[in-house]
């Protein structure tokens, strides 16, 4: 297979919460495969325009709340106007709130539901209706999560919310394929980012989770790189709906 099929020279992919952890490491895989990034995030993304720019490759910064579907219009707009096109959309942005489900809130269950959903689902409508507008097809690729697969605990609006991740990619796979629109999913394991500090300075937590991975270490945002590169590339033109696991042997345990 040429090597070729995994060039993204010329591309244009917006990530959404790129500022940080897997979602920068994503968007500077996608710039060192040839990609301009337009970065979808709540605050200024310093690290992530620096690395991006510094591998050669543009990156547009467009502020957004995706708490709220109606900034969506204006992150097409943003997109198309500084760089002519989308080719690629990768839904990373998500929150996660913790507490037991005898005392869960409405508050955090829709916070969690309208981010890594709801706000999912209509950017990716948007974003599919201007590849039927460029007539060249695209790429989309949701952020799912182990918890797509794995009850835990005390999260259960996340794990609602990252279960129907998997469906959406499903879903939107079967109604865009005819259009050459590839929707498809990589479900990250343990990372070691600023989000799992925490569980990585408990000793005892580090070592328990250490235990179950198969490859024993925690992933880091350089290990998304292969997979969002094939994910986003003509390499996957035949992969529609299909969720890949990036998490070192965890769920194979």
């Amino acid at each position: 297979m040429s090597l070729n099929l995994f060039d993204l020279s010329g591309k244009v992919a917006v990530v959404t919460g790129c500022n940080t952890g897997l979602g920068k490491g994503m968007a500077e895989g996608l710039a060192s495969a040839g990609c301009d990034i337009v970065g979808v995030n709540r605050s200024e993304p310093v690290e992530t325009k620096q690395s991006i720019e510094a591998l050669g490759r543009r990156f547009i910064d467009v502020r957004a709340d995706l708490s709220n579907i109606d900034c969506i219009p204006s992150i097409i707009e943003h997109a198309r106007d500084a760089l002519g096109r989308i080719d690629v959309l990768v839904n990373n942005a998500g929150i996660i709130r913790r507490n037991d489900a005898l005392d869960f809130t409405e508050s955090d269950w829709d916070e969690v539901m309208n981010i890594n959903t709801k706000s999912l689902f209509f950017l990716s409508q948007a974003v599919a209706k201007q590849y039927i507008k460029q007539a060249s097809g695209g790429k989309i690729i949701n952020i799912a999560s182990m918890l797509s697969y794995q009850g835990g605990i005390r999260v259960p609006s996340y794990t609602t919310s990252k279960s129907g991740v998997i469906g959406l990619t499903r879903l939107m796979a079967n109604e865009w394929a005819g259009q050459g629109i590839n929707v498809n999913a990589i479900a990250p394991g343990y990372m070691a980012t600023n989000n799992t500090a925490a569980l990585q300075a408990d000793e005892q937590r580090n070592q328990e989770i250490l235990n179950r991975i198969p490859a024993g270490r925690w992933g880091t945002p350089q290990d998304m790189h292969g997979a969002i590169t094939f994910l986003a590339s003509a390499a996957s033109d035949y992969v529609n709906g299909f969720t890949m696991a990036v998490d070192g042997g965890w769920l194979a345990r």
